[in-house]
This record gives structure tokens, sequence and C-alpha cells, in this order.
């Protein structure tokens, strides 16, 4: 258990909000200590949202498209030990050059993604990730770190109104936005990497060659527009995924 020292009333600004922060978003390690969402109610909320996706946008009518998804799925599922049928995937009538996943065992694809991933291995590599997602249940990672967050800016919110610091309803709101950025969106870059990582392993496990990966990540900054700074982002800048992928591929090589 991670243990702070006794701090006097007085320096509750520092006092409370360490051990807020630490206390709801796990300040032991770099992993929340705490599972503040069911497994099962992450699965049933990820089916939900799925439905109401598909409800929005339609499936394409292109069933060259939904073919080879179905292949490329099949593969990369076999290859990582899953059984394919118990996984929807699904391309979706939108020009967004996107994909996504959801707990649940649903993936997404857009057409639009189809425009930028120039043969199957690329396209391997976006599902490979979105794969990776849900198998290191990301969606529920995601979810608690939320939860944990806004217990956390509740109890150090309380903390400060209780030591009696002057502007504390600012402070709390500053801290939030110092939270949001500081643990929340770095904490969706690490998983971001992470599902590249296992999404590579699948590759190289199914017969495709991870170095696709990086070679779509080149094509996607090509395809892409403005971006806001790194720090800010809550997806690695793609120059700084290409040079993660490419770190990766020699080890990937020797399996």
């Amino acid at each position: 258990m991670c243990r702070a020292p006794h701090l006097h009333r007085r320096r509750m600004l520092t006092g409370a909000a360490g051990i807020a922060a630490m206390t709801a978003l796990g300040g032991c390690g770099e992993e929340p200590w705490l599972n503040l969402v069911p497994d099962e109610t992450v699965r049933e909320m990820g089916v939900k949202a799925w439905q109401e996706i598909r409800a929005k946008v339609p499936a394409s009518r292109d069933v060259g498209l939904q073919a080879a998804l179905d292949r490329v799925a099949t593969r990369l599922l076999t290859a990582a030990g899953e059984d394919p049928r118990s996984w929807e995937v699904a391309v979706l009538a939108s020009p967004d050059v996107n994909a996504f996943a959801l707990p649940g065992n649903k993936i997404g694809v857009f057409e639009g993604m189809f425009q930028v991933a120039g043969n199957m291995a690329q396209l391997a590599a976006v599902v490979g990730h979105e794969i990776g997602h849900v198998r290191a249940e990301h969606g529920q990672e995601r979810m608690n770190a939320q939860l944990a967050k806004e217990w956390g800016l509740r109890l150090v919110s309380l903390l400060l109104q209780i030591g009696d610091v002057e502007y504390a309803a600012d402070i709390a709101a500053a801290l939030g936005l110092g939270l949001e950025y500081g643990l929340v969106r770095p904490y969706s870059r690490r998983q971001e990497l992470e599902a590249d990582r296992l999404g590579l392993v699948a590759m190289a496990a199914a017969g495709f060659d991870p170095a696709e990966a990086a070679a779509l990540w080149r094509r996607m900054e090509a395809a892409g527009g403005p971006r806001v700074p790194d720090f800010l982002a809550t997806h690695p800048a793609p120059a700084a995924r290409i040079e993660a992928i490419e770190a990766m591929l020699p080890e990937l090589r020797r399996m």
C-alpha cells in the first residue's frame, strides 16, 4: 500500500491534491489499482454502443470490402488464438479514415480507411490494432480511469474546502484540467502503442509483414491534416508511432 506522510492542516493544498490524486488514480503504479466497472457491464455497454453506431451508420454495400475485412480478421483472430465466430467485424458506409473497437468483440472499419490502406497487410495492421484494444481490455481501462478521475476531483474539492483553502473551487477546476492532460490522455497514448504492439504480433503470427504497419502510418500521415501538439493528443503522432513500430520489428522478425 502507498502511505502518505502526515501533513499539516495548512498544507492541505498540496497534501489533499496529492493524496486524492494518488488514491483515486492509482499512485502506487502505472495501472489503476481498482476495477470500478465490472467486466460484464463493460461488455454490455460495448454492445449497446455498437448497436447505436450501426443504427446511425449503415453497413457498406461494397461486398468486396466486407469480404476483404472478413478474410483479414479471420486470419488475425485465428493466429491470436481467438474464435473468429465470436467476433463481429463490419465495414461501415462512411468516408472517414478511421476504425474502432468496442468491448464485446466488435470492430468497425469505415470505407475511407480502405482508401488509405494500400494492401491486405496494411488493412491487417488496422484490424490487428483494433483487436489488440479489445484483447487488452482498453475499453475497461479507459472507463476506470475516467471514473477514478471524477471521484478523485470530488475528493480533492471536498478536502480543499475542509482545509479552508482560498479559491478552492478554482484550484479544483484547474487540477481537473491537469489530471485530464497529465494522466488520462497520456494513458490513452500508452494504450495506442500497446495495441500497435499486439497488432504487430498478430500480424507476424498470421503471415502478414509487420513492416507494412509503418508503411500504413506513412500513408496516414500523408493523407492527414493539421494535428494538435503531441502532449495534448490522445493518439501518438504518426512520426512517433512509426518510430515505435520500427523499433519493434527486429524482435518480431525473430519470432
